[in-house]
């Protein structure tokens, strides 16, 4: 049930892009404004035809403009969550989700209300949910069509950071219920990072780079690309214990990590995003810092850069961590591939929304939603 696009065009935005998306795969178009995201959404969904293009899932065709094949938006199984969600008005979000289904079925409408958590909800309108509210609504709605591919357009940018939190959490939580192929067109790196199996980049219609969200996230000249010089790495973890001044422990490949209030029971594991420009090196552990977290790592390369920096690759428990440092540091301390470092890392340098819960994983049991089947992972 694989996802396969390719798009040609002259314009209006110039297009030469292609990829797959596998059953259960996120895939994270990332780009600046006007580079061709949005448009190659558009183009899966059936809202906008390239020149020459080919869109097939399962190997299917949807589109393909070699062969005649253009199947209109209404015959492709496809669910589409739009930045403004363009839920209607008029209706409640039971009868939103209800509206997206071939036959209406009641029932399976709240069910899929449940499944997005908005549970006593059913009866509002749109006007009467917050922004949040609303894009669970869509996302209901889009689940509703029984889809085999799911798009997902900026789907965060209309609400705020703490709404964003909370959404990222429950968005990987609902991908134990997906296997179909979900594409997630963003400008944020730490929503593509948060919550994508890979990532593309494009700029000007083509794509520069393509792979895991660790490789592209360690790719000076992707991120230059795209405007964006701070890098990151994730590093799995486990809540231990919360501490009466606020900070909460959690166990590392690393060591342990203190954090300020980390939202979890000890025992919930969580992915933690560390920005490449909040950690110093050391070549010897430091003493009598403020600094509550040092992790000891080896390092594996160093990337210098164009300008006056460069990206330091660590290993440090068999996951890798990012520094970004200057080049006159890296010769100041004569940093080779091999070497043990210190890494130091400030507890509040560390967002709140920089740590959420893993993705799912293959041995993880799913329910099944309408729509969907129990999770494949590639």
């Amino acid at each position: 049930m694989a996802l396969e696009v390719m798009a040609r065009a002259a314009g209006p935005i110039p297009l030469d892009a292609g990829f797959r998306v596998e059953p259960g795969e996120l895939l994270a178009l990332v780009g600046h404004s006007g580079s061709g995201k949005t448009t190659l959404l558009r183009t899966i969904a059936g809202l906008w035809r390239p020149e020459d293009a080919r869109v097939s899932v399962a190997g299917t065709p949807w589109l393909d403009t070699a062969r005649r094949v253009n199947l209109p938006p209404h015959r492709r199984r496809v669910g589409m969550v739009f930045q403004n969600y363009a839920l209607f008005p008029h209706m409640t979000a039971l009868h939103n989700v209800m509206a997206a289904m071939d036959v209406a079925d009641r029932a399976e409408a709240a069910r899929l209300l449940e499944l997005v958590n908005l549970h006593g909800l059913a009866g509002r309108r749109p006007a009467q949910l917050s922004g949040g509210q609303q894009q669970r609504v869509a996302v209901a709605r889009a689940l509703a069509r029984r889809p085999l591919a799911l798009l997902l357009d900026e789907p965060f940018s209309a609400v705020d950071r703490a709404t964003r939190e909370r959404l990222y959490s429950e968005i990987i939580a609902l991908r134990r219920h997906l296997a179909m192929p979900v594409v997630l067109v963003t400008h944020d790196m730490n929503e593509a990072q948060m919550l994508a199996d890979r990532m593309v980049v494009i700029e000007q219609g083509r794509v520069v780079r393509e792979g895991t969200t660790a490789q592209v996230m360690a790719d000076p000249a992707a991120l230059r690309a795209m405007g964006i010089r701070e890098m990151a790495a994730m590093l799995p973890a486990t809540v231990t214990a919360h501490g009466a001044d606020g900070l909460t422990r959690l166990d590392a490949p690393t060591g342990p990590l203190f954090l300020p209030g980390v939202d979890g029971a000890p025992g919930t594991r969580v992915r933690v995003r560390i920005m490449a420009h909040e950690v110093i090196l050391s070549r010897l552990r430091p003493e009598g810092l403020s600094a509550q977290n040092i992790i000891a790592g080896r390092v594996t390369q160093v990337v210098p850069g164009t300008g006056p920096g460069a990206m330091v690759h660590i290993d440090v428990g068999g996951h890798e961590l990012l520094a970004r440092i200057t080049r006159r540091a890296v010769a100041q301390m004569g940093l080779e591939a091999g070497d043990t470092v210190h890494a130091i890392v400030k507890s509040m340098s560390v967002a709140r929304d920089h740590v959420v819960r893993p993705l799912p994983v293959a041995d993880t049991a799913p329910d099944t939603a309408p729509g969907t089947a129990p999770e494949h992972r590639p």
